[in-house]
C-alpha cells in the first residue's frame, strides 16, 4: 500500500481542488490519502464525493499552534469534524487569517512592494488565505523567484519584516482538543529548520506525555540525518512515525506520494481513532 498522509487542496492554500486532489492521488497511485488542509475541513465534502474506486480518503486538517513563541502544525487526523470544542478553536484561527494577511500586504506596501490585497484575495479564491497566497503574489511580481524563497527574514518567515502573527492553539491544548473528538495528533514536520525556529527536542517528549500519537518524520524538510534521529526519538518516546508529501499542488515543488507511511502505522492510527472513519471510494 502507498498513503500518504498530509496534502492540501484550494480549501486551504493548496492549487488542486478537492477533487483534483483525490483524482492525482489515485493517478499517482496512492492507496490512501489524507486531506489536510490548514485549520478547516471545508474540503472534505467535494473530496468525497469525487474519490475515485480503490482510493481511501482519511479526512483530517493541519491545526496551527505556537509553543514559547515558536510556530508548530499539529496534523489531526479521523476527528469529529462537528465536534464544537475543536470547531470552535479551529474557526478562531480561520477568523484570524483576513486581517492578519491584510496587515502583511501593509507591510510588504511600507516596504515598497506593489503588491495589493485584492490580487491575494484572488490568489486565494475561496481558500483559508494564508502566507503561501502572499508568497505567490511575491512570485508574481519578480520580488523572490519561489514561493519557499519568500519564507525568509527578509520578507514572511517567523519574525520577518512583513510577518505578521496569528491566532494559534497551545500544542498541549490542541492535543486535548483532538483527543477529545476522537482523533490522532501527529506533529508535522517538527525539525523542519529550513522554515525557521523549531522547538527543542525536549518539547517533543512533553507533547508525547500530554497524548501525542506520532511525529511526521519523513517529509521533504527533514534531511536523512534528521529523519534518522527522529526515528530513534520515536522509539524512545513510543511514538508513531508517519511520512508524507505534504503536497500543495503547483505552489510546492513535490509530488504526491513523494513520502508515505507504513502500512502498519496507518493501521494503528485507523485503530485508534473514533471520531471519524476513512472513506473507501466507490468510483466518483
Amino acid at each position: 500500500m502507498r498513503i500518504d498522509l498530509h496534502t492540501h487542496s484550494t480549501a486551504s492554500d493548496g492549487t488542486d481542488t478537492p477533487a483534483e486532489l483525490v483524482r492525482n492521488a489515485a493517478a499517482e497511485g496512492l492507496d490512501v490519502v489524507a486531506l489536510t488542509d490548514h485549520d478547516t475541513v471545508g474540503g472534505y465534502e467535494e473530496a468525497t464525493r469525487a474519490l475515485p474506486a480503490g482510493l481511501t480518503l482519511v479526512t483530517g486538517a493541519e491545526l496551527s499552534c505556537r509553543l514559547n513563541g515558536v510556530s508548530l502544525h499539529m496534523l489531526a487526523y479521523l476527528f469529529d469534524p462537528v465536534e464544537p470544542e475543536l470547531s470552535r478553536e479551529r474557526e478562531l484561527v480561520r477568523d484570524d487569517r483576513v486581517p492578519r494577511a491584510q496587515a502583511m500586504v501593509a507591510k510588504l506596501r511600507e516596504l515598497d512592494v506593489p503588491i495589493t490585497w485584492d490580487r491575494v484575495a484572488e490568489i486565494a479564491g475561496d481558500g483559508a488565505v494564508g502566507r503561501p497566497h502572499i508568497a505567490t503574489a511575491l512570485v508574481e511580481l519578480g520580488v523572490v523567484e519561489s514561493v519557499s524563497d519568500a519564507f525568509t527574514p527578509d520578507w514572511l518567515a517567523d519574525g520577518g519584516r512583513a510577518h505578521v502573527e496569528k491566532h494559534e492553539l497551545d500544542p498541549f491544548e490542541a492535543i486535548r482538543l483532538v483527543k477529545g473528538a476522537g482523533g490522532v495528533a501527529v506533529f508535522a514536520h517538527p525539525l523542519a529548520v529550513k522554515r525557521g525556529q523549531c522547538v527543542p527536542e525536549s518539547a517533543i517528549g512533553e507533547l508525547a506525555a500530554a497524548g501525542l500519537d506520532g511525529i511526521e518524520v519523513d517529509h521533504m524538510d527533514h534531511g536523512e540525518d534528521t529523519r534518522n534521529r527522529l526515528r530513534g526519538l520515536a522509539a524512545e518516546l513510543g511514538l508513531l512515525t508517519t511520512g508524507s508529501s505534504d503536497y500543495h499542488g503547483s505552489r510546492k515543488a513535490c509530488r504526491l506520494g513523494e513520502y508515505t507511511t507504513d502500512p502498519e502505522v496507518y493501521g494503528e492510527i485507523v485503530r485508534r481513532a473514533t471520531g471519524a472513519f476513512p472513506v473507501p471510494g466507490t468510483g466518483g
